[in-house]
């Protein structure tokens, strides 16, 4: 069972929109992997460019982690987004 965000009512958002919002994202190191998410986030974000990304990889060099700043018009963009990411063979978690 995944935690769902619908314990705050949508007119209740901390998130004023539309600001910046920094999502992490996390999964095995994949040569593919950046390029990857940023065709997720593009997709939800079309304003999204390779400024917005930092990359980490692991000490171990076995994981990768992104974080990535998108630009939030509303709810169900974020939630949209999250889902997608999620759901994504490639990722692990996302935060």
């Amino acid at each position: 069972m995944g935690i769902h965000m619908a314990a705050i009512p949508p007119n209740e958002s901390l998130i004023e929109y539309p600001s910046d919002f920094p999502i992490k994202v996390m999964g095995p190191t994949h040569e593919a992997f950046t390029a990857t998410i940023v065709e997720v986030i593009v997709r939800h974000d079309p304003t999204f460019h390779e400024g917005k990304l930092e990359i980490r990889p692991s000490s171990s060099g076995n994981y990768t982690g992104l974080t990535v700043t998108v630009l939030a018009t509303s709810r169900e963009q974020l939630d949209a987004l999250y889902a997608e990411l999620s759901g994504h063979p490639m990722v692990k978690v996302v935060l």
